[in-house]
């Protein structure tokens, strides 16, 4: 006992000489490294099933209800976020992550095992549930592990873990299918959860909590319900559905009127899933802000840029994943170095300002991409896009983390988190529509009746149906892509100046954990660092 109130204390016990130094003992890169994997986790398996889709539609049918299987992983994710940060908050951070990563497992050797697209569909929901725990436990874990003065070094690790999912889940998901069959692009996902779980269930030690007040459940069902709503509506609107239609109408109604009344609602709980107070803190509101434009951006950018490059350029869809790999470079490179100088001074503020000011650049540059441009000209204008995200990424994590007390850093990191995935969900939606709208009126103008035939049913053609248009059409084709990728990154650009204007806004506040700031400033809660007890 007296051991575990010497760690908590952040007082170094005889034997731990790396912690008096001031170094992270070897218990939490263990942890880290585990993090890193159930990161990974998260992060790969959309890619790695969406390169199997083709396959699966192939032996299960069930080709009307494809959309489902990645949306209704999308909707339990988002819906779960939220819930999984303020479980942790409540009753401890361990119990929770363990438990998203179980069942994140469990959905994916369900889905493993589907025998139809109805069941295929239910799992991958349960796969959904789980994974809205995961990047929201690794962020929140390391909230709790690492000082926001330290927390910088750590951002290439998951720079470069999202650059390395971006890139290797395309081609990991080719390799696996043709070679393993589909249902290992879900059972590859045991071995590395099952070392996540066995290390940190062996090496994680974080105190244990326990709420008195129970859950609140009428904010979780207003909460999924707006949520829900939101994401339906970014998905089917302008594809399934017209945009004016009565079913979009009737989904923003009910998702307006149950997020309106979750707010009022939150006033009120006990133990509110989402705390307002949270945001009473300027720094919070901006990276929310900032998140939610970052994610818009990102996935938009990361949508159309290898289409233009298919389409236009005549790349091979067979490595996708490595047309991105100027941006995604970028975005590495510079998050390293951002992580370095903000744990070495103290200071922030000047990435998201920069970054805004990158992005808003990369955004025009790659709008000015036309039939003409080569490759390594497209790489260049990538690169500084980048460079401007690879600014932004984790320092909004880091600088909301910082913003809030301790109790309350799941529901920031979750809030964060949930902002960021909600941004890509309207960029990929109203990027995708203003972009499929500007192929279909290019076609019709270049290719008349033939044009307009060809993209009919959808804009974006794979490669085996380019190869199959005639000369004139996929001439008009090429043009159009060009078109529709510059009308999206001109939107894009507009929409990043929010990103830019916040930032001006952002209030330096020492980072905690700082030579300058005490651990025992931050409140009721011990230095972070000394959580873990090494092994």
């Amino acid at each position: 006992m007296a051991d575990t109130q010497a760690a908590m204390a952040g007082e170094a016990r005889p034997g731990e000489p790396e912690q008096q130094a001031g170094k992270q003992p070897r218990s939490v890169r263990v942890v880290l490294l585990a993090l890193m994997i159930a990161m990974m986790l998260a992060m790969l398996d959309n890619m790695i099933v969406g390169t199997a889709m083709p396959t699966i539609v192939g032996e299960l049918g069930g080709l009307e209800h494809l959309s489902w299987v990645v949306t209704g992983y999308t909707l339990a994710t988002a819906a779960s976020t939220p819930i999984w940060g303020k479980l942790g908050d409540m009753y401890g951070r361990k119990g929770a992550f363990l438990s998203s990563i179980v069942l994140f497992l469990i959905g994916s050797a369900l889905s493993g095992m589907a025998q139809d697209m109805g069941q295929l569909i239910g799992f991958r929901a349960v796969q959904g549930l789980g994974a809205g725990g995961l990047m929201v436990g690794v962020m929140a874990i390391i909230g709790d592990l690492v000082p926001p003065r330290e927390r910088g070094k750590y951002q290439g690790m998951m720079a470069g873990v999202m650059a390395l999912a971006m890139i290797g889940g395309p081609l990991v998901g080719g390799t696996i299918t043709d070679n393993w069959g589909w249902r290992w692009a879900f059972y590859i996902n045991l071995p590395l959860g099952a070392v996540a779980l066995a290390a940190i269930t062996a090496v994680l030690h974080l105190p244990r909590k326990r709420s008195r007040a129970g859950i609140d459940y009428l904010g979780v069902v207003l909460l999924t319900v707006g949520i829900t709503s939101i994401v339906l509506v970014t998905t089917w609107g302008g594809t399934e559905y017209a945009w004016t239609s009565a079913r979009i109408m009737e989904l923003i109604g009910i998702g307006v009127a149950a997020l309106v009344g979750f707010v009022f609602w939150q006033t009120r709980a006990a133990e509110p899933v989402l705390p307002l107070h949270i945001f009473r803190s300027r720094n919070f509101t901006l990276m929310s802000v900032i998140g939610f434009i970052t994610g818009f951006v990102m996935f938009g950018a990361t949508l159309f840029l290898p289409l233009y490059q298919q389409a236009v350029q005549g790349a091979s869809a067979t490595n996708s994943g490595l047309l991105l790999l100027p941006m995604l470079g970028a975005m590495l490179v510079t998050s390293m170095v951002a992580g370095r100088v903000t744990t070495n001074s103290g200071r922030y503020k000047v990435f998201p300002i920069v970054g805004g000011g990158l992005m808003i650049t990369g955004l025009y540059l790659l709008s000015l991409m036309d039939t003409g441009t080569t490759r390594l000209t497209s790489g260049i204008y990538m690169a500084v896009l980048g460079a401007g995200m690879g600014c932004l990424m984790q320092i909004t994590m880091l600088v909301a983390q910082n913003s809030v007390q301790m109790r309350d850093m799941g529901v920031a990191s979750s809030s964060t988190t949930l902002f960021r995935t909600l941004g890509s969900s309207f960029g990929v939606a109203i990027m995708g529509a203003l972009f499929n709208h500007r192929v279909q009126d290019v076609m019709a103008e270049r290719a008349g009746a033939l044009g307009k035939g060809v993209t009919e049913k959808s804009a974006q053609l794979d490669a085996k149906s380019l190869q199959k248009l005639p000369a004139v059409a996929r001439e008009a084709y090429q043009h159009a892509v060009s078109a529709g990728t510059h009308a999206a990154f001109v939107l894009g650009a507009a929409v990043a100046v929010v990103v830019l204007i916040a930032a001006l806004f952002v209030k330096e506040v020492p980072l905690k954990g700082g030579p300058q700031q005490s651990a025992a400033q931050d409140g009721d809660e011990a230095a972070p660092m000394q959580v873990i007890e090494a092994v």
